[in-house]
């Protein structure tokens, strides 16, 4: 019988509290039709694609959402194994590393542990999709013009954390019964980022093998 992610991974476990929708809103809607497609088993090539007359704006911000809460859960719940002294630096191998900078405490690419990054990531994506003058959430309200950079930015971010948990704790997350959920997690982001050309390919390199097997 198939586990739904909350039964695999403890909700209590979440790295950052979960960002909801308010009911009665239209990103509440689109939230909505989202997940039920999701549950619906269609494809998530077809998942991700933009729904007639819905607002291009609008369904990147409920799927940034969406995703935060995701990957902050399957972070969350791996955290106990990513360590400053198992992850002294935040990196996916040998070959990519990672520097943290946010323009207010760290104005320059700096060093961290990989534990340390994770926490100033989600505390600073927590920051902007709560600012109404980024994700704005009251009817009539415009987006600002640089959005989609924004979310180009958060989730160039998120998806390094794939990359940390797939190259570094992947047999954690076999351990835990897990991998089938995070790989559906994975196609779901990766897909939904092609789709709309969010993240350069360059950022993508260091799961490219994997992405090549399990996203067809």
């Amino acid at each position: 019988m198939a586990l739904c992610l909350s039964q695999v991974f403890n909700k209590d476990k979440t790295f950052r509290p979960r960002k909801k929708f308010e009911p009665g809103t239209q990103r509440f809607e689109l939230y909505k039709k989202a997940q039920a497609s999701l549950k619906s088993g269609l494809d998530l090539k077809t998942v991700v694609q933009l729904p007639p007359g819905e607002n291009i704006n609008d369904w990147i911000a409920v799927h940034v959402v969406d995703f935060f809460n995701r990957i902050n859960l399957i972070y969350g719940t791996m955290s106990e194994f990513c360590t400053q002294k198992s992850c002294p630096i935040m990196s996916g191998g040998l070959k990519y590393e990672y520097r943290w900078q946010d323009d207010h405490k760290y104005k320059r690419p700096t060093k961290l542990p990989a534990p340390q990054y994770m926490c100033m990531l989600m505390e600073w994506i927590e920051m902007l999709i709560n600012n109404e003058d980024i994700f704005p959430t009251r009817i009539g309200v415009p987006f600002p013009k640089n959005f989609q950079q924004v979310c180009t930015k958060i989730l160039t971010r998120l998806f390094r954390v794939f990359v940390h948990v797939y190259i570094h704790h992947f047999d954690s997350i076999i351990s835990m019964g897990a991998e089938a959920h995070v790989n559906t997690c994975y196609k779901h982001f990766y897909y939904f980022i092609r789709e709309f050309s969010l993240i350069d390919h360059r950022e993508l390199e260091p799961l490219k093998e994997m992405t090549e097997r399990i996203c067809h």
